[in-house]
């Protein structure tokens, strides 16, 4: 009898177990990772602890992605001698992958050159995973650059109560192609604050909960014809809360928050998740929804002619259609309820998804 009723006192400790991520639970060079996007202004993001219980079932997907970490000697001669072999050992990275972490939409705002295609450098080691640079495509041209600061994202191994704070500084000088100079500065500050067992879509694991708390400063150099000035960009300060178990190369969840005119506003989810869209062809467009959060209208631009577009709320009803004749379009918004919106636009059997939120 005390045998059993030693048994039974400790199964609800065993359901939970704190776990400890290292460099093999993150994604590294041939890896990909299929993620779901999703919209909910009040999803709780705040709560966490210890020995805690996170319920994320009802997150309902309004689109797909997969993230692909590249090889870097699949790239460019040029980015070969920046982040490969030859480089400094601290500037060897381990893999690329696409980035949204420059603002192209609010730097095509400025200048007359169109700068796509940006892929973030990293380098993944037993004790950390860093930032080490960029590439992207000015006007055709591959552009790669060191960051003179190496940012690390993540010091390794990540165990419950870990802290640590890290700075990035990145200079882009897109000469000769065209004299502008663009600028970023971000700071970090990590904790793992809570440890415990996460349900999503995907399934139910044990996991380790991470806030990390991002504040960015980036301004760009732009040519005049007198003489050059430099312009702060307005890039919000945010939270990234994310969390991981083991294994899964990507966080099990990510939640971002970002800071606008003083309140702060659920600006992305996404999710580790099974394919959803069996079948059907995604592809890019080179679609952009902006501004994004937006108030009245949006505009939206990419490659493409006589588009069908469809905004769907979080529950997957079609609230508005249409048909963009041309590459730039806008469209009204203001009547649409405060929350966050897929915008799907459709030609001859593939589309392009957008997620974006309206205050």
């Amino acid at each position: 009898m005390k045998l059993l009723l030693s048994i039974t006192l400790l199964t609800p400790v065993l359901a939970f177990s704190q776990i400890t991520i290292t460099e093999s639970d993150f994604s590294d060079a041939g890896d990909t990772a299929l993620v779901s996007l999703a919209a909910d202004l009040t999803i709780d993001y705040a709560s966490t602890g210890t020995n805690f219980t996170w319920d994320f079932s009802n997150l309902t997907h309004l689109s797909q992605e997969v993230n692909e970490y590249n090889q870097v000697s699949s790239a460019s001669m040029l980015v070969g001698m920046v982040f490969g072999t030859f480089a400094s050992p601290a500037y060897q990275a381990t893999n690329f992958a696409a980035s949204t972490s420059i603002p192209l939409d609010q730097i095509g705002t400025f200048l007359p050159v169109n700068i796509s295609d940006v892929s973030l450098f990293s380098k993944n080691s037993a004790a950390s995973i860093n930032s080490v640079g960029y590439g992207v495509t000015v006007d055709g041209f591959e552009v790669p650059f060191k960051s003179d600061t190496i940012e690390t994202r993540y010091e390794l191994p990540l165990n419950y109560g870990d802290t640590y704070s890290s700075r990035g500084y990145s200079n882009l000088d897109m000469n000769p192609v065209y004299n502008a100079i663009w600028r970023q500065y971000r700071q970090r500050s990590s904790v793992v604050d809570g440890w415990g067992t996460i349900t999503t879509p995907y399934g139910t694991f044990d996991a380790l909960r991470i806030d990390h708390t991002i504040t960015e400063v980036d301004s760009i150099y732009i040519d005049a014809i007198v003489s050059g000035f430099w312009l702060e960009l307005p890039i919000p300060p945010s939270h990234d809360y994310e969390w991981w178990t083991s294994g899964e190369k990507e966080p099990i969840l990510k939640i971002t928050v970002s800071t606008i005119l003083g309140a702060d506003v659920v600006t992305s989810i996404e999710y580790r998740d099974i394919d959803r869209y069996v079948g059907l062809e995604e592809v890019s467009m080179n679609l952009k929804v902006y501004p994004n959060p937006t108030t009245d209208v949006l505009t939206v631009e990419g490659d493409f002619v006589d588009a069908k577009y469809s905004i769907v709320d979080s529950k997957g009803s079609v609230l508005k259609t249409g048909i963009l004749s041309t590459s730039s379009s806008t469209i009204q918004v203001a009547d649409l309820p405060v929350g966050g919106y897929q915008f799907v636009l459709s030609v001859q059997g593939s589309q392009s998804t957008q997620l974006f939120i309206k205050k």
